[in-house]
């Protein structure tokens, strides 16, 4: 049986997935009196004069009484209290899938491959109608290609959370909307009603990428989003793989960031919420995770830091930490080799794996709708390199060095040549 290791005694200042202290200026006590009374939500009108960072502060709009097809998946922030995460032992189901994938890509009539680094697009198959064979191939799919794209799906949103607990048990969100309709606690409300445009004077579009509550002790993995209500052009999301982040990065700057380990922070998302009059329905925490982790499956390395959320590498100088960070988050928002930019159509059902990739949506859609449900499953938490290959008993690694092996160069047996013949390699730029 697989053991888990463990990262060690807890760094100075934090605490491994606790909660964080409770404030003593006063706003505590507030808190508290909020969650005794009955809490009426401001209006985004009402807000005008502050300035709120629209990633972290998900600020109520005053909605009219439309004829919405999808009026019972508007956004609601219920005032709930949830107990703390546990930790878990979670087996990731593409361990069981076929490698070549067979019963899954046999019962697709094309598949699109987007980008060599990122994203799949399967067509023809019906995901109401999965085999258990070929959730679990879906699962190593996504594990491998990091995006899947399915289109014109009929699969409803309590089918689309039976489809992810395939994956993992189910996160609820501590601060951002729920659907109306009860008893879906479970279900992460993508939703702008096409009324207040994108406002950036609290955000930069780099702070915008993430990956979804990578603060949370069991970040998610195997994610779906389904666009319900999608707008005519614009409200694209773009996805970067931490892989190709990792294999960009020089191999003594790959071994150098193998050995850190970096703080993930909930109290700007919570802060925002309360900033912006919502109930947080569980306490934030700070949570430390590798800053490379592996996939337990493919057991390729991966860059798991993003600016949402990510907020120091420890054991460095401030200084240091900061340029790294800077530099890593950069490269994720702005080199193009790494990302798959996918367009949205009604219906229309993204997979993507968490634990491998950061994203971000493009708010380009204003004055048009745009509506999406999100099902999140938990994953193991965070294996740094060193976990991974002492619990799994073989090496990590790198995955476009794997690539290219099955097209036949050998990149490390290239870098070991003393000569190297420059006039060989050649580059085009369009």
């Amino acid at each position: 049986m697989l053991t888990r290791s463990r990262l060690g005694d807890q760094p100075s200042g934090v605490t491994r997935g606790a909660a964080r202290p409770e404030k003593t200026d006063g706003s505590a006590a507030t808190d508290s009196a909020r969650r005794e009374a009955n809490v009426t939500y401001p209006l985004a009108t009402k807000l005008s004069k502050v300035s709120f960072n629209t990633f972290y502060s998900n600020i109520p709009t005053q909605e009219e009484n439309d004829d919405y097809e999808f009026a019972d998946y508007k956004p609601t922030w219920p005032k709930l209290d949830w107990a703390p995460l546990k930790e878990f032992r979670h087996f990731d189901v593409g361990h069981r899938a076929d490698p070549e994938k067979k019963s899954l890509l046999s019962a697709a009539t094309k598949v699109d491959h987007l980008t060599p680094a990122i994203g799949t697009r399967l067509e023809g198959i019906d995901l109401r109608n999965l085999s258990y064979t070929q959730k679990d191939e879906l699962a190593l799919l996504i594990a491998e290609r990091s995006v899947v794209v399915f289109e014109n799906q009929d699969i409803n949103i309590e089918e689309q959370l039976e489809l992810a607990r395939h994956f993992g048990p189910l996160h609820r969100h501590a601060t951002t909307a729920v659907p109306v309709k009860a008893g879906l606690d479970e279900v992460h409300v993508v939703y702008s009603n096409g009324r207040t445009p994108a406002d950036f004077t609290g955000t930069t579009r780099l702070e915008l990428y993430h990956s979804d509550v990578t603060y949370e002790l069991q970040p998610p993995g195997t994610t779906s989003l389904k666009i319900i209500t999608a707008p005519t052009s614009g409200g694209d999301t773009i996805w970067s793989s931490g892989y190709a982040l990792y294999s960009s990065l020089s191999p003594q700057l790959q071994k150098y960031l193998e050995g850190l380990e970096a703080v993930h922070s909930a109290a700007a998302q919570a802060d925002g919420s309360r900033a912006a009059g919502t109930h947080v329905r569980r306490e934030e925490i700070d949570t430390v995770h590798p800053v490379v982790r592996v996939h337990p499956v493919t057991g390729w390395k991966s860059v798991f830091v993003n600016p949402g959320f990510t907020r120091r590498i420890l054991g460095v100088p401030k200084a240091e930490s900061d340029a790294i960070l800077a530099l890593l988050f950069n490269q994720l928002a702005t080199n193009p080799d790494f990302q798959v930019r996918i367009r949205w159509s009604k219906n229309q059902i993204v997979f993507w794996d968490n634990r491998v990739t950061t994203h971000t949506g493009i708010v380009d859609f204003f004055p048009q709708r745009r509506h999406g449900l999100r099902a999140t499953p938990h994953a193991e938490r965070p294996l740094s390199v060193a976990e991974y290959e002492l619990d799994y008993g073989k090496k990590s690694k790198d995955r476009q060095k794997e690539i290219w092996k099955q097209h036949g160069y050998d990149a490390e047996a290239e870098e070991n040549k003393v000569v190297v013949d420059v006039s060989k390699a050649v580059v085009y730029n369009d």
